[in-house]
């Protein structure tokens, strides 16, 4: 019953966390989408940036924003943090679920670097934990009084972090953990700066103080970096499921692309939300950047170039390495420990099922080294260039 009570364990997990960041994404969108479009007119009341009209669910609703804080709080104020904070607990305990339990399978790459399961989950926490005090120390050094500087800082070390982590984890933890950096930054936002300085502000108004503006205008950073952040760190975290994003030889590359891609197509919504000239040359960049990705994603292995075997390749040899490394885990009745299914439901234990899955095996075991998860079977790159001399003979 172990294997069938961690698989759901892991499904019922990733649904919460699903759920959770939803939710979180959502109200993040939301606010920044009226915090742009609110505008001035006349006869707002005192210390009001601006108001929004808004009409849904058959009401309408105005909305206005104090600049530093009302005259007088209000007896009722809603506060946006737990969707963060749950976002980031659930996420954390699917990464323990599924990396952290499985770190042999999905962590630890020997071919990389070859360490004990705990040295792989230490090694996580660290790169977290780290992580988000460097881009703290960013944020609070002369760097963060200039947002573009902050911004030009922050990928390069974002993309530092990515080839980094690609030297200590598989291709699948190392992209899978640059997205959960970027998650713990993103909630480390909401709970170390965001709701304390909303806090701060509270309490000043309470003791009959007017709230220090700084504490708004360092929230209001963070947050727009969190805007920023999101599409990226959704691509980062859905990564794991296409072994041509995680698997291949730039794959940090690719995360450098994707912060691009992923930034200027906020920024185009942002510009819309503001009243702003539409900026049409976003998707242009986009375009650019998802053609360099598919072109990246092309270059082969990790440790193979994705250079063809020019001879003809016989079934028998495909064969023979399929059953040697795969099968064990894409069987009928897996005998790998832990393995109760066929992973995705694919059997790999007969020569009519290795013909059939032929696509999913250049994918996952020829272009990239996806599988086996970890290079658990120790698959050469010699048997790499085969599977994809294979599958390149047969008929399209």
């Amino acid at each position: 019953m172990e294997p069938i009570v961690w698989e759901w364990v892991n499904f019922l997990v990733r649904w919460l966390h699903v759920i959770t960041a939803i939710a979180w994404i959502g109200s993040s969108f939301y606010f920044i989408h009226l915090d742009l479009s609110l505008r001035r007119r006349d006869g707002l009341p005192n210390g009001v940036a601006g108001e929004a009209w808004q009409v849904h669910g058959g009401g309408f609703y105005n909305m206005m924003k104090y600049t530093v804080a009302p005259p007088e709080l209000p007896e009722k104020l809603t506060w946006f943090k737990w969707e963060a904070y749950a976002t980031w607990l659930s996420g954390f305990a699917l990464l323990s679920v599924l990396y952290y339990h499985g770190a042999e399978l999905y962590m630890i790459d020997p071919a990389v670097l070859d360490i004990p399961w705990w040295g792989a989950v230490l090694l996580s926490l660290g790169a977290l934990g780290l992580g988000w005090h460097v881009y703290d120390r960013l944020c609070k050094s002369p760097l963060g009084k200039d947002d573009v500087k902050l911004a030009a800082a922050g990928f390069v070390f974002l993309v530092l972090v990515a080839w980094g982590l690609s030297h200590l984890f598989s291709g699948r933890a190392a992209m899978l953990h640059v997205g959960a950096l970027i998650g713990t930054m993103m909630s480390a936002n909401v709970f170390r700066i965001i709701i304390p300085n909303q806090t701060k502000a509270v309490a000043a108004m309470k003791a009959g103080q007017v709230p220090d503006p700084a504490l708004g205008k360092q929230a209001k950073q963070r947050s727009l970096h969190n805007n920023y952040l999101t599409l990226p760190v959704v691509f980062l975290m859905i990564s794991n499921h296409y072994p041509l994003a995680f698997g291949t030889r730039y794959s940090w590359v690719i995360v450098a692309v994707v912060l691009v891609v992923g930034a200027v197509i906020r920024h185009f919504f942002n510009s819309r939300h503001a009243g702003k000239p539409t900026p049409w040359w976003t998707w242009a960049v986009a375009a650019a950047g998802i053609a360099v990705i598919i072109g990246l994603s092309a270059a082969g292995t990790r440790t193979e170039s994705a250079v063809a075997v020019s001879a003809k390749v016989e079934f028998a040899q495909v064969e023979e390495v399929v059953l040697s490394r795969c099968s064990m885990c894409h069987a009928a009745q897996p005998v790998w420990e832990g393995i109760g299914a066929p992973p995705r439901g694919v059997t790999l234990d007969s020569a009519e099922a290795i013909s059939r899955h032929a696509p999913q095996i250049r994918v996952w075991a020829a272009l990239s080294d996806a599988m086996p998860p970890g290079n658990i079977t120790g698959i050469t790159p010699e048997e790499r260039r085969l599977l994809a001399a294979w599958t390149d003979q047969l008929p399209r």
